[in-house]
């Protein structure tokens, strides 16, 4: 049963670009239909304010992000991770379990 190896994910997608330029809708879209076409579905919550500091050069970052919730295994969220980081040219993704198991019970 591999849906039993499924968890719920939480990855933030960034509302701008690292030089500030905002990311548009269409972009966003593309980036919702490669993580539909890998895991089937996604969660889009309201955006939230973020800020983090780069380790190496210490520079401060601060945008918008989008919270998105995601059913995958681990291997799942790692090439959706890969795929956020070079999607929206970013430095660094966060993503995170929410749970250590996930069920979708459809309708009888």
């Amino acid at each position: 049963m591999a849906d039993a190896l499924k968890c719920l994910w939480q990855i933030l997608v960034p509302c701008n670009y690292n030089d500030g330029k905002p990311v548009r809708t269409r972009h966003h879209r593309e980036w919702d239909r490669r993580v539909r076409s890998i895991t089937g579905g996604l969660t889009i919550l309201p955006p939230g304010k973020g800020q983090w500091v780069d380790p190496a050069t210490a520079v401060l970052y601060q945008d918008r992000v989008i919270p998105v919730q995601i059913i995958a295994t681990a291997e799942e969220m790692e090439r959706i991770a890969d795929i956020t980081n070079q999607h929206y040219r970013q430095l660094a993704v966060m993503y995170f379990k929410m749970s250590e198991t996930a069920i979708i019970r459809e309708a009888a």
